[in-house]
């Protein structure tokens, strides 16, 4: 193998693919990236066994094909650390020499043909989307998940594909968000009654893979793990096994709810001033919904007391409702300031409904009934 490359270029996408190498691993090839040059094409490859990426490199100068494994530890370093515009890439089977113009590394060749193969995209069934949708997606659902529950399947993100919809679901049990858009089903491809639940570690590697210049990718839900292409990568993923909540069940009916027209910005902006001086222990703001008014008060014995109000349209009975700060401001954080949110609440002992006219809705349980 010889190759020249632009070193920013080559150094993005090896970090990309360095991102899914386990730092530690009883098959120690599995802490390296593997570089696999053909004819016309250049591939980088890594794995972990649950999670693999291919990413397709461009603009190498391809003197002769081959393989070869580049160890993370010291390949990341060394394409970080180098001054050099270009470097070439050399191995003769026993080592590997990278040259820049007043620098010169030697590591030691491993096997590619070790190597775990990382699957290629090339399903007939499969869904077709847009990449900012999937992005979003990833943004507005990931956050609500609870990777460090024994309930393996709260640790993904739900998706249900149909003829032309997705639909995505996070849930810790405390909170819900799903996210829902267009998708074109290719081959007749839906996911049905199958529990395809993308752990959240492959959604992040998803988000980050997305480039704000892909149009549309693919996703293809196999049974027990999934595949994703952009034009330049393909991501493979095995799925969470268990059971995913009835998610449905969570949203509440439209009955009896009280609707509250607000903007993300402002919300967000009383909820942060409101949260200065809650504490891990009394983490709940109280809002207090009157006529023409939102009243927000928190409390700590040793921090104090906040009151920030809010103007807001609405006439009728008064309206006690308190909840976690913390979860308010996951969700108001992904979203544009200037949107408009419908807020949905009923009383103090019901979930509080969050909407937007994008198909994203967000429900948090209430901390704690007024009074305890």
């Amino acid at each position: 193998m010889n190759i020249t490359c632009d070193r920013e270029q080559f150094l993005n996408a090896f970090q990309m693919a360095a991102a899914v190498a386990p730092s530690r691993s009883p098959k120690p090839i599995l802490q390296s990236v593997k570089l696999d040059i053909a004819q016309n094409t250049a591939v980088l490859m890594a794995t972990d066994t649950e999670v693999g990426i291919r990413l397709e490199l461009t603009g190498l100068e391809i003197a002769a094909p081959g393989g070869a494994v580049l160890p993370v530890d010291r390949m990341g370093p060394i394409l970080r650390e180098s001054t050099d515009q270009k470097l070439n890439l050399q191995t003769d089977g026993n080592n590997i020499v990278i040259k820049g113009q007043r620098s010169e590394f030697q590591l030691p060749a491993q096997n590619p043909d070790e190597f775990p193969n990382v699957a290629e995209f090339k399903e007939e069934s499969y869904h077709e989307l847009p990449a900012r949708l999937m992005k979003e997606i990833v943004r507005r659902t990931l956050f609500a998940t609870d990777t460090e529950s024994s309930r393996y399947a709260l640790g993904g993100v739900l998706l249900e594909m149909d003829q032309d919809k997705i639909i995505a679901v996070g849930t810790d049990g405390r909170r819900l968000a799903t996210m829902q858009g267009p998708a074109q089903s290719i081959g007749d491809h839906t996911t049905g009654d199958a529990m395809t639940i993308v752990p959240a570690r492959a959604m992040q590697l998803i988000e980050r893979a997305l480039s704000d210049n892909d149009a549309e990718i693919k996703l293809a839900s196999r049974g027990n793990d999934l595949l994703l292409a952009t034009p330049r990568a393909t991501i493979y993923t095995r799925l969470v096994e268990g059971r995913f909540p009835k998610w449905r069940d969570v949203i509440p009916s439209d009955e009896g709810l009280i609707h509250l027209d607000m903007t993300v910005g402002p919300l967000f902006s009383a909820v942060r001033q409101t949260s200065v001086v809650t504490t891990d222990e009394s983490r709940g703001i109280k809002f207090k919904i009157s006529d023409g008014n939102m009243e927000l008060t928190s409390s700590a014995a040793e921090f104090g007391q906040s009151r920030v109000e809010l103007p807001v349209a609405y006439e009728g009975e008064e309206l006690l409702i308190t909840l976690d700060h913390r979860f308010l401001g996951d969700f108001l954080r992904v979203l544009d300031p200037q949107k408009n949110v419908l807020l949905k609440v009923k009383d103090n002992d019901s979930a509080a409904l969050f909407e937007t006219d994008d198909g994203y809705i967000y429900v948090v349980m209430p901390l704690f009934r007024e009074g305890s």
